[in-house]
């Protein structure tokens, strides 16, 4: 988009005049910025990769409505180029590299989830462009040199259950079981609470490590239960979430706290009553509402996602608000840097860093472009009221419910 070959026009003076001249830009010969990004049309990522893509084009919605990023005086509309990954990385990487090479995107948005992102990140360095993640919180991920790879708002997993933990303990749990599947997000979340637990003065008396695809979870949960486990924390996605909690009902295994991330999403909730009294996280709430000084306030974003998307199966949850605040944040980026070099864009998202703060959060990043804030505060599920925060207590709206009734009791 920001051709450098006006520079081969100039005379043989005037060209060596500049090659000693900084420049703050260059030029621009696109009329617009084409923005690449894959969605999940299949496949276990397929829910939240499309809840989160959402937020995507609500960002592209808004900037266009402006008449598009203003960069060196001059705004240029976004264009969103989107292609299926069918939830394969395998195939992540062909279409990373279709979007670059083929279509010619000037910058990319991470697919969903780590897994895919470590895939299409070996593709971004290699073609040297800035990709920005939204959703990949695997801690490996940042420890393999990814230069061109920024988190806007997706914290680490290493820090991601640590206001779970901080309340489980404050109820007075001791004995904690993580369960999680052979994924890297699942895996790294696990790992994270593990440490967490401990923290908190907590036992793991059970950390099992199960498939990816895995149906029956009959045996792990009875070992969970066998081992005493007063909080069960399952780390995975949420087909197997729902499967675990309908098995533990028919089952009739109960724990006294049970923590599930992906249940604070309306997929997940959409099991029903099953959902009451479980535990999970979000930063998209009503008495969620941070100072916003990049993009929309929560109640503006609201009442866009209804109008643009006025017949979506489900409402918007925290991948949503996480996708919509990595655009809010790229369009500050490429305004700051004022081109979309892949090393400027580095080096803008790093001089923004502790300056901005979007509707799902403050934002940081570190030099590997790690997310070091994007707190979750903690939410229950309770009958008749959704999804309530609960922790920590300056964002709380009422006490939790524990210990969690049993299923006869419900």
């Amino acid at each position: 988009m920001f051709a450098k070959s006006w520079l081969f026009r100039l005379p043989a003076l005037a060209l060596a005049m500049a090659a000693l001249t900084p420049t703050l830009s260059t030029a621009q010969t696109s009329d617009k910025i084409r923005v690449g990004m894959t969605v999940s049309s299949t496949g276990s990522f397929a829910l939240a990769s499309q809840s989160g893509v959402r937020g995507v084009e609500l960002w592209v919605d808004d900037v266009n409505r402006r008449g598009g990023i203003e960069v060196n005086g001059k705004k240029y509309p976004v264009e969103l180029v989107k292609l299926d990954d069918r939830s394969d990385k395998q195939m992540v990487t062909r279409v990373y590299e279709r979007l670059i090479v083929d279509e010619k995107v000037d910058l990319v948005f991470a697919p969903f989830g780590s897994t895919l992102t470590a895939a299409a990140a070996t593709v971004t360095e290699r073609l040297g462009k800035y990709m920005m993640v939204w959703s990949a919180a695997s801690d490996d991920l940042y420890k393999q040199g990814f230069k061109n790879m920024v988190s806007g708002t997706q914290m680490p997993v290493s820090a991601m259950l640590r206001a779970n933990m901080e309340l489980a303990a404050k109820q007075g749990v001791k004995k904690v079981a993580l369960l999680y599947s052979d994924e890297p997000f699942p895996a790294g979340l696990a790992e994270g609470g593990r440490e967490q637990a401990t923290k908190n003065g907590m036992q793991v008396v059970l950390f099992e490590k199960y498939p990816k695809g895995q149906k029956d979870f009959s045996t792990i949960l009875q070992k969970a239960r066998v081992a005493g486990a007063e909080a069960l924390v399952p780390t995975s996605y949420e087909g197997d979430l729902i499967s675990m909690t309908r098995q533990m009902k028919q089952l009739d295994i109960n724990f006294p706290y049970v923590f599930m991330v992906y249940a604070s999403t309306p997929q997940f909730q959409a099991i029903g009553a099953d959902a009451n009294y479980i535990y999970s996280h979000t930063n998209y709430h009503p008495a969620i509402n941070w100072k916003v000084n990049a993009g929309m306030t929560r109640e503006q974003f609201a009442a866009a996602y209804d109008r643009q998307f006025p017949k979506a199966e489900f409402p918007p949850d925290f991948q949503t608000a996480l996708a919509y605040g990595a655009g809010a944040l790229t369009e500050e980026i490429v305004k700051k840097a004022g081109n979309t070099d892949a090393a400027a864009l580095k080096k803008a998202s790093l001089d923004l860093s502790g300056k901005l703060t979007v509707m799902a959060g403050p934002y940081a990043i570190d030099e590997t472009g790690k997310q070091l804030l994007m707190p979750f505060p903690v939410v229950q599920l309770l009958p008749g009221k959704g999804m309530v925060p609960v922790w920590p207590e300056d964002v709380a709206t009422q006490k939790p419910v524990y210990p969690t009734p049993d299923w006869n009791k419900r």
